[in-house]
């Protein structure tokens, strides 16, 4: 572990500032889901606890470098306040001076870090006045970890830096999945395009011992080895990349595991019965919406074996019934052998947690992670800016 946690901070009397993802979904002026504000509670509270004064920078929305009122952060302060139980001082212009005037219990919110270019341009002069705001810099936002902005990369490498709790947690779940995981290590991979996940799957390929490949993804490989799909999604320009991703699992000695057995119809609706279909019977005005109960059954064989699992997409059209058939039994498998202590699994992404949450096994899983694009580029293997800057720290 190269970056310092709260544990590892003085914070007393020192004022801390606090990059969070607060960057919640809002109708009507009211947050919808409080998820994101509510798993950062942990940090600040810590911070409180341990004497120091939360100073928080967010973002909210994307106001393209100017000010824009409807994407103020004033509009989260009144659900901020509920789920930390404590007033927050909303500030548009901090200073140093106003800060160190609060009362030593003070959390403070700025005002949207967005609302200038040199936020997202990580303008020095932006990370030298944010870090004059402070003595100490928390990142606990490892959903904009793989920006190197002024609030999430430029701060911190001016000021004693320390990872948050939820960064903490998260970083410590992505090194479990894949830093230095227990093996066999099972992946799945669904989703719809295999050009957007070229880089996931060529380093998937060379860290885990089995690659499940799933969702419109898994078209392209059935038609990279010659299969009939019907008139399913698929990228056919890509069937090349398909084979070569093939062959370089071969090298890697990582098996790729394609559906055996699908389910199929001539268009995607609801249906109160499934039909399936063994792989090279898929008639040419069929198309696949999901892979069948023998995949299945093939799937839970090998995470009956393995220690480590870690998801990103789902096997089918899941949001449509009866096509969530094999997502859902895969879930319950995962959930099972996880509570059983079997298995340390591991998930992230939109569609993702979408899946997990509509099988209600959102709580039955090691750790499920809401960051998206930086959990996407952390699978990658590539090196997130933010992460990168605390692991610069003496």
């Amino acid at each position: 572990m190269g970056w310092k946690t709260l544990d590892d901070m003085d914070l007393d009397g020192k004022t801390v500032v606090t990059r969070v993802d607060i960057n919640v979904p809002v109708e009507n002026g009211v947050v919808t889901d409080a998820t994101r504000i509510e798993r950062i509670k942990p940090t600040i509270d810590d911070i409180l606890a341990k004497g120091g004064k939360p100073v928080l920078l967010a973002h909210f929305g994307r106001p393209k470098g100017q000010p824009n009122p409807e994407m103020s952060l004033r509009i989260v302060q009144p659900k901020l306040e509920e789920v930390l139980g404590r007033a927050v001082t909303f500030v548009e212009r901090p200073s140093r001076e106003m800060i160190d005037a609060a009362p030593a219990n003070a959390v403070i919110l700025v005002e949207n870090t967005r609302f200038t270019k040199m936020e997202t341009d990580n303008d020095p002069q932006m990370a030298k006045f944010l870090a004059s705001l402070g003595d100490v810099y928390v990142n606990d936002a490892f959903s904009a970890a793989h920006r190197a902005h002024a609030s999430t990369e430029g701060v911190a490498r001016l000021l004693p830096s320390a990872a948050g709790r939820l960064m903490e947690a998260e970083l410590s779940a992505l090194e479990k999945a894949l830093g230095s995981p227990e093996r066999p290590v099972v992946a799945l991979v669904g989703g719809a395009k295999v050009s957007t996940k070229l880089e996931l799957l060529a380093n998937l390929v060379r860290r885990v011992d089995h690659l499940v490949i799933g969702g419109g993804m898994a078209n392209t490989f059935l038609a990279a080895q010659g299969h009939e799909i019907g008139t399913s999604l698929a990228e056919r320009e890509m069937t090349g990349t398909a084979a070569d991703i093939l062959a370089g699992a071969d090298e890697a000695a990582c098996e790729i595991i394609l559906p055996v057995d699908v389910a199929v119809a001539d268009k995607l609706e609801e249906r109160k019965s499934v039909t399936h279909a063994a792989i090279g019977d898929v008639a040419a005005d069929q198309a696949i919406f999901d892979a069948g109960p023998l995949t299945v059954t093939r799937i839970k064989e090998v995470l009956g074996a393995a220690k480590t699992f870690v998801m990103n997409g789902p096997l089918g059209v899941f949001e449509v019934a009866p096509y969530h058939q094999a997502t859902f039994g895969v879930l319950d498998e995962v959930a099972r052998l996880t509570n059983a202590g079997k298995l340390v699994s591991i998930a992230g992404g939109g569609d993702t947690v979408g899946a997990i949450n509509a099988a209600g096994h959102y709580d039955d899983f090691s750790y499920v992670s809401t960051a998206g694009g930086a959990f996407l580029e952390w699978m990658e293997g590539k090196e997130l800016p933010g992460v990168a800057a605390l692991m610069q720290q003496d």
